[in-house]
C-alpha cells in the first residue's frame, strides 16, 4: 500500500498511524498557489555527474528525423519565411562549452542509460498526467484550484512525482482510506489551505489519478467502458487499496460484461491476490470456474466429456470429425491429472467401435458391401482412441483384446484391399506403441499380436503406403523391428526369416525390417560364435 503524508511548516509535527501504518502530519502555514501540474524529478537525478545530452544534439537528432539532412530532399525557399531556425542557427546557438563537449551517446556507462530511461519515463508521465488533466470531470470540479481544499503528491517508486488539487468532501465521501487518514479532527488542526497530502511509492501514478478522477463521476460504469482490460485491472487494483468500494464494483461490473479471454490469467490472478469479498467478483469467476456457479453434479464433467467422445465417434461431416478429434485430444493431452476421464469410459467407447468394426468387416467377408465404408470409419475410430490410451499409458487391454480378433484376422484375405487396410493402420499403431514402450504387455500377448496380425499387415503395407498421406515409413518399421526383438530368440528366427523370403518377392510394398534382421543374426551368430572360441 503507498504511504501518505503531510506537510508541515511549523517547528513540531504529530503524527499518526493509520490501520496501514501511514505516517501523517500537519501545517498551519499560509502556503502560497501551487501550478496545477508540478512534476517532481528525482533530486538524484537533477545531480546527476552524468549530464543531460546537449541540446545540440538533440536538436540535430530531431533535424535529421525530420528529413533536414537529406540530400535528396529539396533545398528550402530562401525567401520563404521560416517558421524554426535552421541546422546551422540551432548548432551554432549553443554555448561553445557544449560544443566541446563529447558527446554522451558514446558513453556506454549503464548509469548514463538509467538516467535517459528516468528522463523519458517522466515525459511519458508528463504527456499522460497532462491528458488526465484535461479530462473533464462533472462540474469540472477534478483538479480546480479555485475550489479545492487538499493538494494531493503522488509519487511513484522511482521517484517521480505528481501534484493535484483535489476535495476532502469527495475523497472521504468515496474511499474509507482517506476517510480514515483526513479525518475532520485532522481537518480542524490545518489553519491554511489547501492542506498538502503526499501519497508516495505508488506503482502507478497515472493510474492512482484516473481512480482519483472516477470518484467525481456519478456514472463510472460508463466511464469504464471506453477503457481497455488491462486499464480497469490497474484502476480495480487502486479502489480495492484505497477502499473505493464504488470503483470496485463498476471494475467487477465491467470485467463480469466484458471479453477478456486472451488476458484470463491477468484477471484471475488480480482477483485471487485482491481477495474481494464481495459476490461481484464471484460473477466474474463463474466465467472460468464451476466453483463459484451452482454444485456441479458428481460425475458431469465425465459425461460431458463423454458426450464429445460420442459425438465426434458418430459424426458426419469428416473434415469436422479431423478437427475435433484433434481439439479433444489436445485437451484430454493437457490434463495432466487424468481424472477427467475414466479407463472405463474409455475402453466402453473401444468396445462399441470395435463391435461397429467387427460387424462390417465380416459382412464384407460374406460379400455384403451394403455398409462397407463404415469400415475405415471404425477402423479410425479406433486409431483415435488408441492414441489416447496409449498418452494415459493404459493400453495393455486394448492390445490383449486385437490381438484376439483371429476372425477378423481369417476374413481379411476376403475384403478388397480399399476397404481393409485402414484395419492395419491399428496394427501398426500398436507396432510403434510397443517398440517404442509405449505399451508393456507380455510375450505371449506380443507374440499371439504377430501371429495374428503380422500377415495381413504385409497384405495392406503396399496399399498403406500410397493411400496413407501421413505414414512415416521409417517409424513403422522401426516399431515393428523392435516389437520382434522383444520375442525369444527362436521366435525371431522364425519371424525374421519368413519375412526375408517375403521382402525379396515384394520388394517395396513390404515393411524394410533390415536393422532388427541384422540385430538378430548378430545375437544368434557372432556371439554365438565368440562364445565357442572362448571356451
Amino acid at each position: 500500500m503507498a504511504l501518505l503524508k503531510t506537510h508541515t511548516q511549523t517547528h513540531h509535527k504529530s503524527k499518526l498511524r493509520n490501520s496501514r501504518e501511514n505516517p501523517i502530519s500537519s501545517s498551519s502555514s499560509p502556503i502560497p498557489p501551487q501550478p496545477l501540474f508540478q512534476p517532481v524529478m528525482d533530486s538524484q537525478f537533477m545531480h546527476s555527474s552524468f549530464a543531460p545530452y546537449p541540446s545540440s544534439y538533440n536538436k540535430f537528432n530531431n533535424a535529421l528525423n525530420a528529413g533536414l539532412l537529406n540530400p535528396l530532399s529539396p533545398p528550402p525557399n530562401p525567401d520563404k519565411a521560416r517558421s524554426s531556425p535552421t541546422l546551422l542557427e540551432m548548432m551554432s546557438s549553443e554555448p561553445d562549452s557544449h560544443s566541446r563537449n563529447p558527446i554522451p551517446a558514446m558513453n556506454f556507462n549503464p548509469l548514463v542509460k538509467s538516467t535517459i530511461s528516468i528522463q523519458d519515463k517522466q515525459v511519458l508521465l508528463q504527456e499522460r498526467v497532462l491528458e488526465i488533466m484535461g479530462g473533464c470531470s462533472p462540474g469540472n470540479q477534478f483538479n480546480n484550484l479555485s475550489s479545492s481544499d487538499v493538494k494531493l503528491t503522488l509519487s511513484s517508486k522511482d521517484g517521480l512525482s505528481v501534484s493535484m488539487n483535489v476535495h476532502r468532501q469527495i475523497l472521504v465521501a468515496h474511499s474509507r482510506f482517506f476517510a480514515t487518514q483526513i479525518s475532520d479532527h485532522w481537518s480542524k488542526q490545518q489553519r491554511s489551505l489547501p492542506h498538502l497530502v503526499e501519497i508516495s511509492d505508488c506503482d502507478d501514478v497515472d493510474i492512482y489519478m484516473e481512480t482519483l478522477r472516477l470518484m467525481y463521476c456519478k456514472d463510472l460504469r460508463r466511464k469504464l467502458m471506453k477503457e481497455d482490460v488491462s486499464k480497469v485491472l490497474g484502476i480495480l487494483k487502486v479502489s480495492a487499496a484505497i477502499f473505493f468500494d464504488a470503483g470496485v464494483l463498476s471494475c467487477l461490473e465491467y470485467l463480469e460484461a466484458a471479453p477478456w479471454a486472451e488476458e484470463e490469467e491477468k484477471v484471475t490472478s488480480l482477483l485471487s491476490e485482491l481477495h474481494l469479498q464481495t459476490a461481484g467478483a464471484g460473477e466474474v469467476l463463474k466465467r472460468v470456474s464451476l466453483e463459484f456457479g451452482m454444485e456441479e453434479e458428481e460425475g458431469s464433467s465425465e459425461e460431458t466429456l463423454l458426450r464429445l467422445l460420442q459425438v465426434v465417434l458418430e459424426g458426419k461431416d469428416e473434415k469436422a470429425r479431423r478437427d475435433m478429434k484433434g481439439l479433444v485430444s489436445k485437451m484430454l493431452r493437457e490434463n495432466a491429472s487424468q481424472k477427467d476421464l475414466s479407463k472405463e469410459s474409455l475402453y466402453s467407447a473401444f468396445n462399441s467401435c470395435l463391435k461397429l468394426l467387427r460387424s462390417h468387416f465380416l459382412s464384407a467377408a460374406s460379400s455384403d458391401f451394403m455398409n462397407v465404408g463404415q469400415i475405415s470409419r471404425q477402423a479410425d475410430n479406433l486409431h483415435w482412441i488408441l492414441d489416447i490410451l496409449i498418452d494415459r499409458q493404459i493400453a495393455d487391454e486394448f492390445v490383449n483384446s486385437w490381438a484376439s480378433q483371429s476372425d477378423l484376422s481369417e476374413a481379411h484375405s476376403r475384403v478388397p484391399a480399399i476397404h481393409r487396410y485402414e484395419v492395419s493402420r491399428v496394427t501398426s499403431r500398436l507396432f510403434v506403441g510397443i517398440g517404442k514402450g509405449q505399451i508393456l504387455v507380455s510375450k505371449e500377448v506380443r507374440c499371439l499380436l504377430l501371429q495374428t496380425w503380422l500377415e495381413p499387415f504385409y497384405d495392406d503395407f503396399g496399399w498403406m503406403r500410397r493411400a496413407w498421406k501421413g505414414l512415416d515409413r521409417n517409424v513403422i518399421e522401426d516399431g515393428l523391428s523392435n516389437t520382434i526383438l522383444t520375442l525369444p530368440l527362436g521366435w525371431q528366427q522364425e519371424i525374421l526369416l519368413a519375412w526375408f523370403d517375403r521382402f525379396l518377392n515384394s520388394g517395396e510394398d513390404c515393411p524394410n525390417i533390415q536393422r532388427g534382421f541384422e540385430v538378430w543374426w548378430r545375437r544368434a551368430f557372432w556371439r554365438r560364435n565368440n562364445e565357442s572360441e572362448q571356451s
